[in-house]
Parts: C-alpha cells; structure tokens; sequence
C-alpha cells in the first residue's frame, strides 16, 4: 500500500511538472492555430481553427523576412555549434586526460567564463564590433555565442573523458597507436553519445539566443528571435500577437520534435559515464 501510495505520489508530481512546463507552449499553439478575431478568448480548447495566422508570420509585405531569419538561425546556431564542438572536444581531453602545468587555472577562467553575465557585454562588443565594422555580419552573431557554449561544451565533455576506463587508450598506445590515433580511433567513438548531447544543447543555446543578437544584428543576418520581436502589424497601431504565436510555433515545433526523436541519445549522452 505504501509503495503504491508513493507511486501515485510520483505520477502526480510529473503531471504537474509536466502541465506547468507545456502549458505556455500549448496555448501558443492554440492561439497560432485560431482566428486572429478570437486571439483573446479564454476557450482552453482548440476552436476557430485556420491557417491564416502561419501565412501572416511568412508573408514579407510587412516588413517581415521570417524565411530569411530561419536560414540566419540555422547557419548561425550549425556554424556556432560546429566551432565549439570541435574546440571543446580537445580542451576537454586535455583537461581530463593530460596534466600540464596551469590546468587548474584553465578550469577556473573556463568556469569563470561560463558564470559571466550577458548583459555586460553588450556594451563593449557592440563598441567592439562598431569599430570593426563587424555590426550586422555573421561573425558578430557567431563568436560571441560560441563564447556562452564553449563552457558548456568543455565540462560535459570534460565530466564523460574522466569517466572513460584508461586500459582502452593505453592498449592502443601498446599496439603502436600515438595518442592521436588513440583519440580518434579509440576514444571519439566512445564519446558519441555525449557529442550529439553537447551538440544539441548547444544549438538550441543558440538558437534561443536573443539579447546580443538584438543589438549586433541588422534584418539582413538577424536570427529568429529577433525577427519574431520585429514583427509589425498593418499599421502602427496593431500587433499581430496571432502571428507572433505562429512564429513562435515554427520555431519551437521543430526543436520539441526534434528533442522527443533524440531523446534516447540525449538521456544516454547525459548519463555515459555514469557507472564504470
């Protein structure tokens, strides 16, 4: 009785984590999918249904390219990912496997780097950049977003090395590997499930990423987020909050989707390591 009680216990905390995390994300849905004339009704369920409001979100006569900021997001957030993957990756075999004088100094200026806040950077990038005349290209967008992931790729990645078993890189080195065909005959294979976590998470970092990219970007390059906080109405009057939720959905479906596909890897990534 007792176990059962706490069974029921546990489903319930998870429906209500569940209901509380996917309800804004539900109703952004429903009101996407509904008629612009009932944006404000409080009917939770599904109702006046058209497709009108996706056709608006995509439609360029506006002022709006949200095709164009989709393609922007996904260069930005593919190149993004690419660069800290393959830097953090070998940071992170340094940090776990090879002693070298300043290796906790490295540490912390990575850590330090990770708990540094945005917001204080805006101001000396964008001066930065002015002067450079980098504002509006996509390195601007690039570079400091691989600075927010880089962290994030070197210490999940630095955790799974650590737990790696030695016996198979030095049974490589015995067989006359060098530690280069070791690393990537031997050890990338084992860390493939937690590279294709750090690659997700990454993008995703990324592709999330609003608050520099507000202020370093120009229509041309801006990405996603950006563009969804530009969209404009008929007039200067009205704004298009059905639209907006649309956006929001077409950016927001493919990466629920794409988590929900991935899942197994993400939650095998996350763990390796885990238990030796």
């Amino acid at each position: 009785m007792k176990k059962a009680t706490q069974t029921l216990r546990n489903y319930l905390a998870v429906i209500v984590i569940l209901a509380w995390g996917l309800a804004p994300f539900y109703w952004m849905v429903v009101t996407a999918l509904r008629d612009k004339r009932y944006t404000f009704s409080t009917n939770p369920l599904p109702s006046h249904l058209t497709l009108e409001n996706f056709r608006d979100a995509l439609a360029t006569d506006a002022g709006n390219n949200f095709l164009r900021a989709i393609g922007n997001s996904l260069l930005i957030g593919a190149a993004t990912t690419a660069i800290a993957l393959t830097v953090g990756v070998f940071t992170a075999y340094a940090l776990a496997r090879v002693d070298f004088r300043g290796k906790g100094l490295v540490t912390g200026i990575i850590l330090a780097a990770s708990m540094f806040p945005g917001i204080a950077l805006v101001t000396p990038l964008f001066q930065l950049f002015s002067k450079i005349e980098w504002i509006g290209t996509y390195q601007a967008m690039i570079i400091p977003n691989i600075s927010f992931v880089l962290p994030l790729t070197v210490y999940t990645l630095t955790s799974f090395f650590r737990e790696l078993p030695w016996k198979l890189e030095e049974a490589a080195r015995v067989d006359g590997a060098s530690r280069g065909l070791a690393f990537r005959k031997v050890i990338l294979p084992l860390a493939t499930p937690a590279l294709f976590t750090t690659a997700i998470l990454a993008f995703i970092a990324t592709w999330n990423e609003f608050m520099l990219a507000k202020q370093l970007s120009t229509p041309a390059v801006e990405p996603v987020t950006v563009a969804i906080a530009r969209f404009s109405g008929a007039s200067a009057y009205e704004f298009p909050y059905a639209a907006t939720m649309a956006a929001g959905a077409l950016v927001t479906v493919p990466l629920v989707v794409m988590v929900l596909v991935f899942q197994r890897r993400i939650v095998s990534g996350l763990t390796a390591g885990g238990v030796k």
